[in-house]
């Protein structure tokens, strides 16, 4: 597969979750990133080939890849030992996001606020990896990602390991402000046309919402609620 542009590219090669086969490159475009990616490259013995613009606009799908595409392997995901490093790890569990524009805004802001690993269910995502990739700005290939056939044992397993697990859920819940999020922790989200299985709601230790300034009843979509409440994690550990 081919990930296009530089942000995709570089992300691959310094995320270490993937192979990288091999770069094209518009042999006539010289910047400063585009060196520094070439450079970084040829320190892992990527073969780098400068061809024309023209070959590189037949290989990607659009023309937002810069003069740069990447030839690599399928994405390498986690073991949740990987995602417990130190004291206080912050996972994210997702279920039901299968859009991979939305699944790569959703990774972006989990990177961003420090997130240490995020659950998926089992899924092949090979097909739109790239989508996923950029839409992140790169956060795909260094975020830790965990997939799992058992979402309910993989709660159990972290619980067992002390951490506390919460679901973004209205039914018998506090507000996310109430929360100590400075102790081990899990949120759970689910997308806003199915949200979390029941399977999963039930090994929750505490349900969390976010209040609204009005009466408006829906549900924020999943990366507006990943939003806003890893980023109170961030907050109450900085």
């Amino acid at each position: 597969m081919l990930l296009e542009g530089n942000v995709s590219v570089k992300a691959a090669i310094l995320g270490n979750h993937r192979k990288v086969k091999k770069l094209y490159y518009d042999k006539h475009k010289n910047d400063k990133d585009l060196n520094f990616i070439l450079h970084r490259a040829k320190e892992k013995g990527i073969p780098c080939m400068p061809i024309e613009r023209e070959e590189i606009n037949a290989m990607a799908t659009g023309r937002t890849h810069g003069g740069l595409v990447g030839e690599v392997g399928p994405r390498v995901y986690q073991e949740l030992s990987e995602c417990m490093h130190g004291k206080t790890p912050f996972l994210v569990l997702l279920e039901g996001v299968e859009d991979p524009f939305n699944l790569g805004y959703i990774i972006r802001t989990l990177y961003s606020a420090g997130c240490d690993g995020l659950i998926l269910p089992s899924h092949d995502w090979a097909s739109a990896e790239s989508t996923i990739a950029k839409s992140s700005a790169g956060a795909f290939e260094y975020l830790n990602i965990v997939m799992s056939d058992d979402l309910p044992q993989l709660v159990k397993n972290i619980k067992r390991q002390g951490v506390m697990t919460y679901a973004a859920m209205r039914k018998d819940a506090i507000t996310y402000l109430e929360a100590d999020y400075r102790k081990p922790c899990l949120l759970a989200i689910g997308g806003e046309m199915r949200g979390l299985s029941s399977a999963v709601r039930n090994e929750i230790e505490q349900n969390i919402y976010i209040p609204y300034a009005n009466d408006f009843r829906n549900a924020l979509n999943a990366a507006s609620a990943a939003a806003v409440l890893s980023f109170e994690v961030y907050r109450q550990r900085r």
